[in-house]
C-alpha cells in the first residue's frame, strides 16, 4: 500500500479558508449529544416518610410544619434538583458541519498527520497485520477512514486501542480532531476535495 503524506499545499482553497470558531461549535454540539441526561434527585413527593405532620400547627414556639421530608430538613427532598427531561441538543446547520470538517481537516495537513493511501484492507483478517499497518505508520493512535468496511478490516481493526476504523459517511470534525492521525483512501479523499 503505497502512502501519501497530505500537505497544506496539496488542499483545496476551501479548506484553507475556514474559521477555526466552526470546528469548537459542532464539537461543542457533538459532545453535548452525547449526554446521557440521566442526572437525578429525588424531590419532597419522592422521598420516603413523612406523612404524619410532625408537631402541631400553633402553640409549639416554633414554624408550623406539615412534613418532616419537606427541603429543609435532613433527610427531605431535594429542592432545586437537575431536571430529568432537559434536551441538551444544539443545532449546527449543514454548512457548518462541512466547514467545521475542513478546518480539522486542514489542521492535520498543517501538522503532517493526514495520510492517503490507495486501498486499506487487511485481508487475513489478523489483528497483527492491522497493527503493522498502523505502526507503519508512526503515530500515536490513528482514524482510519475507508468507503466501505469489509467483514476482514473489521475484525483486524476492532481490537486496536490506538486506531479506529469508520465508513466515508461516519467521519465528522469531531472524530477527524479527536485523533492525533487520520488515514483515508483514495476514492474517500477525491470525493471529499471535489466537494469543495
Amino acid at each position: 500500500m503505497s502512502t501519501t503524506v497530505i500537505k497544506t499545499s496539496d488542499l483545496p482553497q476551501a479548506f484553507l479558508e475556514v474559521h477555526p470558531h466552526n470546528l469548537y461549535l459542532y464539537c461543542k454540539a457533538y459532545a453535548a449529544g452525547l449526554r446521557a441526561n440521566t442526572a437525578q434527585t429525588k424531590n419532597r413527593s419522592a422521598v420516603r416518610g413523612g406523612g404524619k405532620k410532625p408537631w402541631a400547627q400553633k402553640g409549639g414556639g416554633r414554624a408550623r410544619a406539615g412534613s418532616l421530608r419537606s427541603p429543609i430538613f435532613v433527610g427531605g427532598g431535594v429542592a432545586f434538583g437537575p431536571s430529568t427531561n432537559r434536551n441538551y441538543n444544539q443545532k449546527v446547520n449543514k454548512k457548518q458541519k462541512k466547514l467545521a470538517l475542513y478546518h480539522a481537516v486542514a489542521e492535520l495537513a498543517a501538522n503532517d498527520r493526514l495520510f492517503v493511501v490507495d486501498s486499506i484492507t487487511i485481508d487475513s483478517g489478523k489483528t497483527k497485520d492491522a497493527k503493522a499497518f498502523v505502526d507503519g505508520l508512526g503515530q500515536r493512535d490513528v482514524l482510519v477512514v475507508k468507503e466501505l468496511i469489509d467483514d476482514k478490516s473489521f475484525l483486524a481493526f476492532r481490537n486496536l486501542q490506538n486506531a479506529y476504523l469508520v465508513e466515508a459517511n461516519e467521519l465528522n470534525a469531531y472524530l477527524a480532531a479527536a485523533y492525533h492521525s487520520v488515514v483515508i483512501e483514495k476514492a474517500v479523499w477525491e470525493k471529499l476535495t471535489k466537494e469543495s
